[in-house]
């Protein structure tokens, strides 16, 4: 039982030695970031110039609206019958970087995959995806998206990204503002 007690303590040591230098090395890049100057200011090209106020600025969070993940399309006639189902998509994960120079302006990001369905064949199909930005109980911006995904092979799923990018929102980014994300399945003439 102590060689096995030993045994553990030396894994940890190790784990953790192992950790230190990957935090040690993952602090000592070196070519692939902004080259920062001693007043914190990219020495690169200017129009890549990271300043410290952006890096301290506040970006609203983004969410996956309740009942919104999943999106289902049906041969005509055969709603909510599993045997008809032609796709299934979901969205896996959402993001979001602000940008402050010039117009400040938000840009969201969705990624997700398609699975066929029973009656899946292949071809170009299109989810509806809805954006949105709110200020409190009040929409300041929506808009609704018709994103298209080309599916080869219906043996698996097919993974796609979405992005909305330099979204401008009224009275500017502040700590009010929450982003919302979602499939939502119309009419597309609505805000």
């Amino acid at each position: 039982m102590g060689l096995f007690v030993q045994s553990i303590s030396k894994r940890r040591i190790a784990a953790a030695a192992f950790l230190a230098s990957s935090a040690i090395l993952a602090g000592c890049q070196s070519g692939s970031g902004p080259n920062f100057g001693a007043d914190g200011q990219n020495a690169g090209a200017e129009g890549d110039a990271i300043r410290e106020s952006e890096l301290r600025a506040y970006c609203p969070p983004v969410s996956l609206r309740e009942g919104t993940a999943y999106f289902r399309t049906y041969e005509r006639g055969g709603e909510g019958d599993d045997s008809k189902i032609i796709y299934q998509a979901s969205i896996n994960d959402v993001t979001r970087a602000c940008k402050y120079q010039g117009t400040p302006a938000v840009t969201v990001a969705v990624a997700g995959r398609v699975v066929p369905g029973p009656s899946g064949r292949a071809g170009t199909i299109t989810m509806p995806i809805r954006i949105a930005a709110t200020r409190g109980d009040e929409v300041v911006y929506s808009q609704l998206f018709k994103h298209q995904v080309s599916i080869d092979d219906t043996s698996g799923a097919t993974q796609f990204v979405f992005t909305d990018p330099d979204i401008a929102i009224p009275g500017g980014i502040d700590r009010t503002i929450q982003l919302h994300v979602g499939y939502d399945e119309g009419p597309y003439d609505t805000p």
